[in-house]
């Protein structure tokens, strides 16, 4: 617990004393994961604060709906809300990477039911991937996401696309792997650009 709370503090520090903010952005990421044992989607909003042409980070909020069947053959569905924080740095309109920590509501536990059922679950993804800005009008990321804590009641345990196996084919281990897919649209101009747009010269009329 107190690993999410020097972690938390860390990102409300960076932007606390974050020296320049050069615009803002709004995001929003989604994913969908699926097997046998059940599934996951859901979408989170995102409001970035654009540091430089190489990093953003600000608040997010997740919804998530979650479903599973057990080996009974019963099924059940719910839905998890929560929110956190990101930080995202980007290389040459190429790549990004970073880290979203988030704490979600959640109503019960799905993979492993030895676990001690906690309500509220943390998590903390390290994120990369590719990423592309288009025509400065929507900027497109699609990467893949590791959650280092891997809480056994976490929602995100159905959309894991990773796992391991016995001999017998029978499953072992989850890997805390999800992929997503995000888009960021521009709120406020770069500065940088809105000087370099003011020092134009415009064209001079000449008169005969």
């Amino acid at each position: 617990m107190k690993r999410i709370i020097l972690i938390y503090l860390f990102f409300a520090s960076s932007l606390s004393f974050a020296q320049k903010i050069e615009g803002t952005e709004i995001g929003f990421d989604g994913f969908f994961g699926a097997s046998t044992f059940g599934g996951s989607y859901g979408i989170g909003p995102k409001f970035g604060f654009v540091m430089n042409e190489n990093l953003i980070l600000g608040p997010s909020i997740r919804y998530q709906r979650t479903w599973a069947n057990n080996l009974a053959g019963q099924k059940a569905s719910y839905n998890n809300f929560g929110g956190g924080f990101f930080l995202h740095a980007r290389y040459k309109n190429v790549i990004f990477g970073g880290a979203e920590l988030e704490v979600l509501k959640t109503s019960n536990t799905f993979i492993d039911t030895s676990a001690v059922f906690k309500k509220i679950v943390p998590t903390l993804f390290i994120c990369a991937g590719f990423s592309k800005e288009f025509n400065g009008i929507v900027r497109i990321n699609v990467g893949a996401y590791y959650d280092v804590i891997n809480s056994k009641n976490s929602p995100f345990r159905q959309a894991y696309f990773l796992t391991t196996k016995d001999v017998n084919g029978q499953i072992v281990k989850y890997i805390p792997l999800i992929y997503r897919i995000s888009f960021f649209f521009p709120l406020t101009h770069n500065k940088k650009q809105s000087k370099s747009k003011k020092t134009e010269k415009e064209p001079v009329e000449e008169t005969w």
